[in-house]
């Protein structure tokens, strides 16, 4: 049986805001986990690597990525409300963009249940320094992380765009402080 956390999930596409609503999260005081994706990147790139060189085995590099959320969640507070910037099955969705089996991530996302799932609905696509998708991806990596979700029996709560502080409330609203 799934350990049963209060953590809240949220995800969605490159350039879908998830990494500016944590960050207005966290300013209004609460737990938040950013990123490890961009972690790596940011990591390798410290270590004077391009970004072509850190995901040029794009599997390998979701590996690293599940490995480090794997970690991080093991040293979380299951009782202390957290928002996560991406959960472990969203590694799913990524493993079926690449055409890989996703059969042990579906088994580490059965160690612990989140209390809910904000899935971002995409905004206008921008490049930055760490993403390398493009509108394509974009779209189709958004309806598989619902499909990795939902699969998981979760219901997906849908955020439509809007200003990020109408989001955190539109989000706050539904979470069990």
């Amino acid at each position: 049986m799934a350990a049963k956390t209060n953590w809240y999930v949220i995800t969605g596409g490159p350039s879908s805001g998830k990494t500016t609503l944590i960050n207005h999260l966290a300013s209004l005081g609460y737990s938040v986990v950013n990123e490890t994706a961009r972690a790596l990147i940011d990591q390798g790139i410290s270590n004077g690597k391009t970004l072509a060189e850190i995901r040029k085995d794009e599997f390998a590099f979701q590996k690293q990525v599940l490995k480090m959320k794997i970690d991080i969640e093991s040293k979380l507070d299951k009782k202390q409300t957290t928002f996560l910037d991406r959960g472990i099955p969203d590694t799913i969705a990524y493993c079926n963009i690449y055409d890989q089996n996703p059969l042990s991530v579906v088994k580490a996302s059965s160690k612990k249940r989140y209390q809910a799932v904000f899935l971002l609905e995409p905004v206008k696509f921008e490049t930055d320094y760490a993403r390398i998708e493009g509108l394509d991806f974009q779209l189709k990596i958004h309806d598989l992380l619902k499909k990795a979700y939902s699969d998981l029996s979760y219901q997906v709560i849908e955020v439509p765009v809007m200003p990020v502080e109408e989001r955190a409330r539109f989000v706050l609203r539904q979470v069990r402080v």
